[in-house]
């Protein structure tokens, strides 16, 4: 079997598989993609899908962390 089988010219997924939306920036927290774009990925096309993944290294800012308990509640968080 050719190695040329298994090759594909798709772009690939930036999945990271930590599959969380964050609750006020819906974007998942491990590939940053909105649950929109996860859902429509198979289908675009792969200018799409370049666009998107171009996009998401501005997208992290939009996280912010979440912190809980004593430092939450000092205002350390």
């Amino acid at each position: 079997m050719a190695d040329d089988v298994w090759q594909r010219d798709e772009v690939e997924s930036p999945c990271v598989r930590i599959c969380v939306v964050h609750p006020e920036a819906r974007i998942c927290t491990g590939c940053l993609r909105s649950v929109d774009e996860i859902t429509r990925w198979s289908k675009m096309t792969a200018a799409e899908r370049r666009e998107i993944i171009a996009a998401l290294p501005d997208r992290a800012g939009l996280l912010t962390r979440r912190r809980g308990g004593r430092a939450g509640r000092l205002g350390r968080g």
